[in-house]
């Protein structure tokens, strides 16, 4: 199990619980992550609780919710900085369907990649790191996983490949900081627990290996 009573806060929620097996956060309204990209807006006050790390890695966690209104999520977060991080997560919209999806925000710009499915009460995600590509995948029972995405963060640096290197030395690793987060855009509040956190060596192969 992974400890996140060592973690540290980025916008600290009001109410939350943190113990060596599990986080729980409860979500203030008005609160998320997104920059600029059609909307205009920018939002960059979400809670996020954070670990770093400046080697290859896998980070997989259970994330359980009981969402109350339109666009509460939580799940798993890359946060650089206010212009260049990366969340995944389940975006409540309605009874009918939501939204498992990911934004990934470079130099100030996110996107939005997303599938509708039906809203379940709990998701596991894997997230893997090599070097400043990064993938995540989802699973409904913690045994299959599958693909949602392969990244690139453009701060992190150049692409393993672009460096003629499939495992560069650790020197050219910057560290990242990553972990969990939970939100209400709108006038809500709900509760996300995580558990089941585990951190190891990165199962994402190497491209050609």
């Amino acid at each position: 199990m992974l400890d996140f009573t060592k973690a540290r806060w980025i916008f600290e929620p009001k109410r939350h619980q943190v113990t060596d097996e599990s986080v729980t956060i409860t979500t203030d309204p008005g609160t998320d992550f997104w920059q600029r990209s059609y909307y205009g807006f920018k939002n960059d006050n979400a809670p996020a609780l954070l670990l770093d790390s400046n080697r290859n890695f896998t980070f997989t966690a259970k994330v359980s919710f009981d969402y109350q209104s339109q666009f509460d999520q939580c799940g798993l977060i890359i946060y650089l900085d206010s212009e260049n991080w990366f969340k995944a997560s389940i975006e409540f919209e309605n009874q009918r369907y939501s939204r498992l999806g990911s934004v990934v925000t470079n130099l100030g710009y996110s996107d939005w990649a997303t599938v509708d499915i039906a809203l379940p009460r709990s998701i596991w995600y894997r997230l893997s790191r090599r070097g400043p590509d990064f993938l995540v995948e989802s699973s409904l029972d913690g045994i299959v996983f599958k693909q949602m995405r392969v990244f690139h963060l453009h701060r992190l640096g150049k692409t393993t490949a672009e460096m003629g290197k499939a495992n560069p030395p650790l020197a050219t690793k910057r560290a990242v900081s990553f972990g969990v987060y939970a939100c209400s855009p709108s006038q809500s509040s709900f509760e996300a627990c995580f558990s089941d956190m585990t951190l190891a060596e990165c199962v994402w192969q190497a491209h050609g290996s």
